[in-house]
């Protein structure tokens, strides 16, 4: 990987866990609560924090911009989250959540002028997106941006990763992989243990038919890990990925990008520290 390819995937190292904090907060519980919503289970309030930016997206679209799910799983919760709160009413109770779940785990930066520098630096990337044909990445980038420097931050790292996620789907389609193929590839190079991807609703029989299609393709083996070709396959799937999400960190040119990852170390941190968020995802961060 080259020195400019790295420093793209570092960014999205360092700002996944302070967007992705709001799925596992108590704080972001209450609040799913308060709209109505179960919290005996996390789906309830994930499927409706991260799809209201598309306003009330019925099934085949949820199915299609999340991707690693699948439709059965998402046939339980959407379109039904929308008769229990409308999209504009989640995305209020969403703002609410992060503000709550960040002034708890970053009180010591809140009000702070690093904080306010990180905002402004995360939204000048977010702002340089091109986000046209991104579903989610152009859906959090066309709602308003808020005033207080850590929402501007949570926002700007949503937009960020959406972006990255649309682009990694693309590479995934264009490598051939559906998608329960791409989870049983991930799994076949350590991503994560193919029980984690259990949560993407995938049955035992539709993992191991993927699994026989990409033995068929020379991409697995009997074991269930990569061969040298699968391995090569993905490795194309990441860098693609990284290539298309570098234009927006040159926005910020390299002073900008190494001033972030400064100002960002002590945050990201704090998140990790918190012991909310699980040690093993299917996102498999410190793993690709």
């Amino acid at each position: 990987m080259s020195e400019e390819l790295g420093s793209v995937r570092q960014m999205w190292h360092l700002l996944e866990p302070l967007h992705a904090v709001l799925y596992y907060a108590p704080e972001a519980r209450e609040e799913a609560a308060a709209l109505g919503y179960a919290v005996d289970e996390r789906w309830p309030g994930y499927f409706a924090w991260r799809a209201a930016p598309l306003g009330a997206a019925g099934e085949r679209h949820v199915v299609g911009t999340f991707h690693s799910f699948s439709p059965v799983m998402v046939r339980e919760y959407v379109p039904a989250v929308w008769s229990v709160a409308t999209p504009e009413a989640v995305l209020a109770a969403r703002t609410r959540a992060v503000d709550r779940t960040y002034r708890a785990l970053l009180a010591e930066w809140i009000d702070g002028p690093e904080l306010a520098e990180i905002a402004a630096l995360a939204r000048r990337a977010a702002e340089a997106a091109d986000v046209k044909g991104r579903p989610l990445a152009e859906a959090n980038a066309a709602l308003p941006w808020p005033d207080a420097p850590h929402l501007v931050l949570w926002q700007a790292a949503t937009v960020l990763r959406e972006h990255r996620g649309d682009g990694h789907i693309a590479a995934l389609v264009a490598a051939g992989l559906d998608p329960v193929e791409s989870l049983v590839s991930f799994a076949g190079v350590g991503a994560a243990r193919p029980e984690v991807f259990e949560s993407r609703g995938w049955s035992a029989d539709e993992w191991a038919a993927a699994r026989q299609r990409l033995e068929a393709r020379g991409l697995l083996g009997p074991d269930g890990m990569v061969t040298e070709a699968g391995r090569a396959l993905r490795a194309e799937v990441e860098r693609r990925t990284d290539e298309e999400a570098a234009g927006l960190w040159a926005a910020l040119g390299e002073e900008g990008r190494v001033r972030l990852v400064e100002l960002l170390g002590p945050l990201w941190v704090a998140v990790l520290g918190a012991g909310l968020l699980p040690s093993e995802t299917t996102l498999g961060i410190g793993k690709v």
